[in-house]
């Protein structure tokens, strides 16, 4: 049985490096691609070719009695890693004889964008606090002035900038958009667009990243941004200042919120963290991975979004309340009356809930497979 079992062992072992083999000759290919779409100006990202390949691929898993799910995870992973073998170098859809200026282009935020340009050939500045003295020089050829500076500075930043040229795109990157949107406007006569990035400056690609967009004046002039924003292969999202900043107070400042509470409140309970991670279900490990990432970033960021979070303290105020009537129900012991409750709930999240127990399902079994059984 031994020799059996052996014998099967080498032949998967066998196959496994023929796997390999093939995962090398696929990221080649996907290397020529990146070549092939930088020649000729092509986006990273092209969501409709992802999903007629992935249902194609599906097809062919059920027809060969293989599980479509597992062949649709193995290539959405493949995938991913390809988006980064291709992300050298991109296309320009701008003008590369004038400067781009990154106002704060040495913060987290500002360096990561600034690759991103640089690696699209545009000649990158960048205005720092010290460097004040001479930004009316450094912004005079400017095609595109980008600030991205922390929250709580923006509005002032850019109502301090010197006169802009008038076909100069004026942009920024806050989280919140209202104020500083406003702010650009009475600034600059020309062409102004905010730009929200819903993702972290440890971004190594901009496939399927968020970035959400708020109009403001002389979008021709600057669709040649948002245009190179696709190229990268972000998905841009329209969407009014107002609503924007009203849904983050819910995405945002809320769960920011909210992880701090509940990573405050462990310390205050003395918790084991490495106990707790042995003993966690999927679920609990992303949760607490989820709060632990927060406190391995800059707790200046996330003050600033919390307090820059309009009527956050009313919102609280009702989180608060929502936390007490629950307890109050605990309390009593009223068992029925807290899985009717449930119920109001679940009502409320209709045939939405369904959909996200499938997504995190999903989510929840790739971080069962990551786990190390020996450290837990």
């Amino acid at each position: 049985m031994s020799s059996d079992l052996s014998g099967l062992r080498a032949q998967i072992d066998r196959i496994d490096g023929e796997l390999i083999q093939l995962l090398a000759q696929r990221a080649r290919m996907t290397a020529a691609v990146g070549e092939h779409k930088s020649a000729h100006g092509l986006p990273l990202y092209v969501p409709e070719r992802e999903t007629e390949l992935l249902a194609a691929r599906r097809e062919a898993a059920a027809a060969a009695q293989v599980s479509p799910d597992l062949v649709e995870d193995v290539l959405r992973r493949v995938m991913r890693e390809s988006y980064a073998t291709q992300d050298a170098r991109f296309p320009a859809t701008g003008d590369l004889s004038r400067p781009v200026v990154i106002v704060g282009g040495h913060g987290a935020v500002g360096r990561c964008l600034g690759t991103f340009f640089a690696r699209s050939g545009y000649p990158l500045r960048t205005l720092e606090k010290d460097d004040w003295g001479h930004a009316r020089e450094a912004l005079a050829d400017a095609a595109l002035v980008l600030v991205a500076v922390p929250i709580d500075r923006t509005c002032a930043v850019i109502r301090a900038l010197p006169e802009l040229p008038a076909d100069c795109v004026l942009a920024d990157v806050t989280s919140i958009k209202a104020a500083p949107l406003q702010a650009m406007l009475d600034r600059h006569a020309g062409p102004v667009v905010g730009l929200h990035p819903m993702f972290g400056p440890d971004v190594g690609n901009l496939a399927k990243q968020v970035i959400v967009v708020c109009h403001g004046r002389g979008q021709p002039q600057y669709r040649w941004l948002l245009e190179q924003m696709a190229v990268w292969g972000a998905v841009l999202r329209d969407e009014s200042p107002v609503q924007h900043d009203r849904a983050m107070v819910l995405i945002q400042a809320m769960r920011h919120f909210t992880s701090m509470a509940y990573g405050a409140f462990l310390q205050r309970q003395g918790a084991d963290l490495q106990e707790l991670l042995r003993l966690s279900s999927p679920i609990y490990r992303l949760e607490l991975a989820m709060v632990g990432r927060l406190f391995a970033q800059s707790p200046a960021l996330y003050a600033d979004i919390i307090m820059a979070a309009a009527h956050l303290p009313e919102l609280l105020g009702d989180y608060r309340q929502t936390l007490d009537d629950l307890l109050q129900l605990v309390r009593d012991g009223q068992r029925d009356a807290l899985i009717e409750r449930f119920h109001d709930v679940q009502g409320y999240f209709g045939e939405l809930a369904p959909a996200l127990l499938r997504e995190s399902s999903e989510l929840l079994r790739k971080a069962h497979d990551s786990r190390d059984p020996v450290r837990g």
